[in-house]
């Protein structure tokens, strides 16, 4: 039998699980604009504890600013900025990491509230736990991606490094999601009798690898070449396509690879949701049908929004709402998923 939380304390866990969704939605949109300005590496030293409080005096600015003249951005990209050039972008990776550490506090505090007054069920405070651990270990993997762009005559962040920031963020959003759900259905059990319980995972992990691609195109500005639809280079497959080696490396490095990938996943994606919607229409699974038709919208918008984005070159607004779109895109399918493997009824 599922454990069950007394009603009150179920509503008080709700409202605190919700605000954390809120809070990391918030900071994977503040993320993509510290990246898209151009900011993420203007603050080049990690303290997770002085670094709490932004310069406060002019010589302090002065300081931080000649920190970032030193590493090979500066020169390459920023060589004619002034001091209020750097602090705009200072305070955009400054808010992020600040919001970092109020995600951080919200969760960790609440956390051990609950924990001693006993308001979690028993049997789900490792999950609330793990939670935690990772929302810590994010910290440490942004640090780790940011240190990538400091070396090396980089100008920056690694992709990889970038790919692997993004993902963990969202599964920290699914996690959060999931037990959101879970605690405000009163802990429902496994829905074993859904013909979709294999299917709609697949849909989902997609949208998860769609998601990753896109940090890729990020992260090597892949959107800012080949900005025709829906041709690449002339065809179908752009010529350059695996022109690096070893042939493995262009899913990573060949921009024209990335942007192809990226591309032909976002069609898999919207294929693979026509399939879940036929069969769930087939099969009468009335609640997994409204899900992912709701889902179909989001990806069929999201295809239209990235194409408009490539093709007027990635204007900063319509970049960060397409970010938005990943992260509906990707709560919705949770939501499908959730549809077909839980009982809620």
């Amino acid at each position: 039998m599922p454990s069950h939380s007394p009603l009150k304390s179920s509503r008080a866990v709700s409202i605190w699980l919700f605000i954390m969704i809120i809070m990391v939605v918030s900071i994977v949109l503040l993320g993509g604009a510290t990246r898209l300005t151009n900011s993420g590496l203007s603050i080049t030293e990690w303290k997770p504890i002085t670094g709490a409080l932004p310069p406060l005096s002019e010589a302090a600015w002065i300081s931080e600013f000649n920190k970032y003249k030193q590493i090979p951005e500066f020169s390459a990209e920023h060589p004619d900025m002034d001091l209020a050039g750097f602090e705009f972008i200072y305070f955009m990776e400054w808010s992020h990491r600040q919001l970092g550490r109020l995600i951080g506090l919200a969760y960790f505090l609440p956390l051990v509230w609950f924990l001693w007054q006993r308001k979690l069920p028993s049997g789900k405070r490792v999950r609330f736990i793990a939670i935690l651990l990772m929302i810590g270990l994010q910290g440490a993997i942004g640090w780790w991606m940011v240190a990538s762009g400091l070396v090396h005559d980089r100008v920056d962040v690694s992709q990889y490094r970038l790919a692997v920031h993004l993902g963990v963020a969202f599964i920290i959003l699914a996690l959060l999601y999931w037990t959101w759900q879970d605690n405000r259905q009163n802990w429902p059990e496994k829905n074993y009798d859904s013909k979709l319980r294999k299917l709609t995972p697949v849909l989902f992990f997609l949208v998860f690898l769609q998601i990753l691609t896109g940090a890729l195109v990020a992260g090597t500005h892949a959107g800012l070449t080949y900005n025709t639809w829906p041709l690449m280079d002339g065809g179908l497959v752009p010529g350059g396509y695996l022109a690096q080696s070893p042939a493995w490396i262009n899913m990573f490095e060949n921009v024209a690879s990335i942007q192809f990938n990226h591309r032909m996943l976002g069609y898999a994606v919207f294929l693979m949701a026509i399939l879940v919607w036929r069969k769930a229409v087939s099969y009468k699974e009335i609640a997994v049908r409204k899900a992912v038709s709701w889902l179909l919208l989001a990806i069929l918008a999201q295809i239209v929004l990235g194409i408009v984005t490539l093709l007027t070159v990635v204007p900063l607004h319509l970049a960060l709402t397409h970010q938005a779109g990943a992260i509906a895109v990707f709560l919705l399918a949770a939501w499908t998923v959730r549809t077909a493997r839980v009982r809620t009824y």
